[in-house]
């Protein structure tokens, strides 16, 4: 079964209260199964749009991805960036 992964681009305007919604974030990854295998870090545009925070957290499968990208645990972490920042996050099945 391929794994699930939710991948994020963000640019955050508030660092404190990023690190609020990233700690409250970082709990619920790893109640759905989730591991952290890119979490800003350098980075390079080829090509397109970037940001300068990436992240890329791997899930047991895509349903799981997606149980925690919907949970209400994530929307209460979710409420805590509110005003800190822009992120766009996608669930996505791996090969």
């Amino acid at each position: 079964m391929p794994k699930g992964y939710v991948i994020g681009r963000a640019k955050v305007t508030n660092a404190t209260q990023w690190a609020v919604y990233a700690a409250k974030a970082s709990e619920v990854i790893k109640q759905y199964g989730g591991t952290p295998l890119v979490r800003g870090g350098q980075m390079s545009v080829g090509e397109g749009e970037g940001r300068a925070r990436n992240v890329v957290l791997e899930f047991p499968d895509y349903a799981a991805a997606k149980a925690y990208l919907f949970s209400v645990e994530y929307a209460e972490a979710r409420k805590l960036r509110e005003g800190a920042g822009e992120i766009d996050l996608i669930a996505v099945e791996g090969a």
